[in-house]
């Protein structure tokens, strides 16, 4: 059926394969069968599967054999091996030539589901993935980038030199600006784009549990380790891990990442195992590093580990020339998706923007201009919907050259503005005028101050 996820079960013992497709059917997948290893490649020939569970030894082309064959068909599917006790080292084998899992015979069926929910997770992320390539393929070209502001300029620059190395990178900056994106954009224009790009908030996570996330754990490892977990790390294989607001780790953390960093290997809580990887990390604080390290609460040797590359991205108070654009970007997305006519922002309401101080940045702007959206009842944006979402405009600085250094920036966003807005237009005074939300007169007033007519 359609939305189904569907699952090859191969088996030559007939009552074993009834039994799971009985089992597997009651779980809602959708089953198919095969009796033979040369049978499910060749209905891996016929379509695809989202996972194939399979036993190792089955006459004339085993299990190893039917996944070399499936994976030269396919190499992203899924293969959990079923294998008796005394073949867990072929098991183990098929693990390095490309096996997700194995299961031991008899099958304990709580371990045969979790396994499958595991492997299922891996599609979906692995799906995500695919759909953030694609979206950030047009998002992250240098064309069509939301930004004007010589910093932003600069900072995007960096980005185009450091993504297709493998340093590792540390972004900076205030909650809200963008360090995730900036991660993104670095992952997905590096030659490591198609492998995986794993993140994880390292704030979000207690100590007890945020290594065994990073690093996985074996069975048993404590309380509630019903069975072996792969880690970030591991997950991140051949792409990217993005470690967010990693100045909250613990100095004994801060330990256990500092050697990951540098042997390259990871080993699973409870085990001794040291499992090599290949991995690119990119970090992300929004605090003061150097200062951290001064004061005794992160490790020196890791801030330099991590500090290969550091790219710092502004705060929006400090770009406002970006503020127009990133508002009218976010206007149009929220426009179509609540299925409303809005032109653009009146003078007033783009008064109110470029005059808000934005402590949340960029995140703050887009959630405001978004409730702009739905309280909005006509074809521009105006003061009065901003004035629900944002507080009262700030007063007047304390110094008469601060107020004019404001003004003339304010000035130059509302020439850029006009000259946009008339390009759009045509050259049509009375159209910009319309869009702008103002009448001729007003136009050709401020078309005189600004000397453009």
């Amino acid at each position: 059926m359609k939305g189904k996820k569907s699952i090859l079960v191969v088996d030559d013992d007939v009552a074993h394969r009834t039994m799971l497709r009985a089992l597997l059917s009651g779980w809602g997948y959708d089953i198919r069968e095969a009796d033979s290893g040369e049978a499910a490649v060749g209905a891996v020939k016929d379509g695809p599967f989202d996972l194939i569970l399979m036993d190792v030894r089955m006459i004339r082309m085993s299990g190893i054999e039917a996944m070399a064959g499936i994976k030269a068909l396919n190499p992203a599917i899924p293969v959990i091996i079923m294998t008796a006790y005394a073949s867990v080292e072929t098991a183990v084998d098929a693990l390095k030539k490309g096996a997700y899992d194995y299961l031991t015979k008899p099958l304990d069926f709580d371990e045969l589901h979790l396994a499958i929910e595991r492997a299922m997770d891996h599609l979906n992320l692995r799906e995500e993935n695919r759909r953030l390539r694609e979206s950030l393929g047009v998002r992250f070209d240098r064309r069509n980038l939301i930004a004007r502001s010589a910093a932003m300029e600069r900072l995007l620059d960096t980005v185009a030199q450091v993504a297709p190395s493998e340093a590792t990178v540390l972004i900076t900056g205030e909650s809200g600006t963008g360090k995730e994106m900036i991660a993104g954009a670095i992952h997905f224009n590096s030659f490591r784009k198609e492998g995986p790009f794993i993140k994880i908030n390292c704030a979000a996570i207690t100590e007890t549990l945020l290594e065994s996330e990073l690093f996985g754990h074996e069975k048993g490892a404590f309380t509630g380790a019903d069975r072996r977990k792969e880690g970030k790390f591991r997950q991140a294989e051949g792409g990217t891990i993005f470690l967010d607001e990693v100045s909250e780790m613990s100095l004994a953390m801060q330990v256990k990442l500092l050697r990951v960093i540098q042997e390259r290997e990871v080993v699973r809580v409870g085990g001794d195992e040291a499992i090599r990887i290949d991995v690119r990390v990119i970090a992300a604080t929004n605090r003061d590093l150097p200062g951290e390290v001064a004061a005794g609460r992160f490790r020196e040797d890791l801030f330099y580990r991590l500090n290969v590359v550091t790219l710092h991205i502004p705060p929006l108070r400090e770009r406002p020339e970006d503020i127009p654009l990133i508002a009218q970007h976010y206007l149009a997305l929220f426009a179509e998706r609540n299925r409303k006519k809005i032109r653009g922002f009146s003078p007033q309401a783009m008064d109110r923007l470029l005059r808000h101080p934005w402590p949340g940045n960029v995140r703050e702007l887009m959630n405001a201009v978004e409730r702009g959206v739905v309280l909005s009842r006509s074809e521009y944006l105006g003061e009065e919907e901003l004035a629900l979402v944002l507080p009262q405009k700030p007063p007047a600085g304390d110094s008469a050259a601060e107020a004019a250094a404001g003004d003339t920036v304010l000035e130059e966003v509302e020439k850029a503005t006009i000259l946009k807005t008339l390009a759009a237009a045509g050259g049509n005074k009375s159209e910009a005028a319309r869009r702008l939300g103002i009448t001729r007169r007003t136009l050709h007033l401020k078309l005189r101050k600004y000397g453009m007519m």
